[in-house]
């Protein structure tokens, strides 16, 4: 039988690819200069892949170009903070009800808060964290959403990196997560939902005190602030 060879990652996906690496386990930090020449000659490349790795990078929210100022690796503030993570309390707790409903399987998600408790620094336990809710969302049935939250899963995570540098919180968020998970894997579909919403919406107000997000009908600590007949 014969095996198909794996792809080579073409030299643009390799840039865009470690750039990435580097912002998001902050190597490069907010507001650094990107400059085309440097990063053609740290990774052995011509101009042309790092200006392609970059744009797409700007495409996904990490880097932002200017004309006069170059391209810098995007700052972090609290509305950038408040704009993402409305997007993740809008989607992603509706996302894991329904993974949870259609009995998805969330071995992925076992698997990768296992990795994340047993990550030895804070890039291997980042990547985790993120590949663990995003274990969560996939199997919601639904493609379109799972792309919609892969577009603002990298923000997010710059979103993390920043708020652990300035506070690591990383174990009480891995005690949300398995609470999370457990429910989840008990069949309590609005239960995670509801855990969910609360870990998203606490997290970027523990580390942008005063950020007022839009809770989509719930509380601060994901309690339903509806009434009976549905009216706020």
């Amino acid at each position: 039988m014969t095996s198909v060879p794996t792809p080579i990652p073409s030299r643009t996906q390799y840039v865009q690819e470690e750039i990435k690496r580097r912002i998001l386990t902050r190597q490069l930090t907010p507001g650094q200069p990107l400059v085309e020449t440097d990063l053609a000659a740290q990774f052995g490349v011509s101009k042309t892949p790092v200006r392609e790795a970059l744009k797409t990078l700007a495409g996904t929210g990490l880097v932002v170009m200017n004309q006069y100022k170059g391209v810098t690796v995007r700052m972090v503030d609290a509305d950038m903070a408040r704009e993402v993570y409305d997007v993740r309390l809008l989607l992603e707790p509706e996302a894991l009800r329904r993974a949870v409903r259609r009995q998805a399987s969330l071995d992925a998600a076992r698997e990768a808060l296992t990795r994340a408790d047993e990550a030895t620094d804070t890039a291997e336990r980042s990547l985790a964290n993120r590949e663990f809710h995003r274990a969560l969302y996939l199997p919601c049935g639904n493609p379109l959403l799972g792309r919609m939250l892969d577009e603002v899963r990298d923000q997010a995570a710059l979103v993390s990196a920043v708020a652990w540098a300035a506070s690591p919180s990383w174990e009480r968020e891995a005690g949300e997560h398995r609470e999370i998970l457990r429910l989840a894997l008990d069949g309590d579909a609005d239960g995670a939902a509801t855990a969910l919403h609360t870990h998203i919406a606490s997290f970027v107000q523990r580390a942008f005190p005063g950020t007022e997000l839009e809770t989509h009908g719930q509380d601060a600590h994901g309690r339903d602030t509806h009434g009976e007949d549905g009216r706020a």
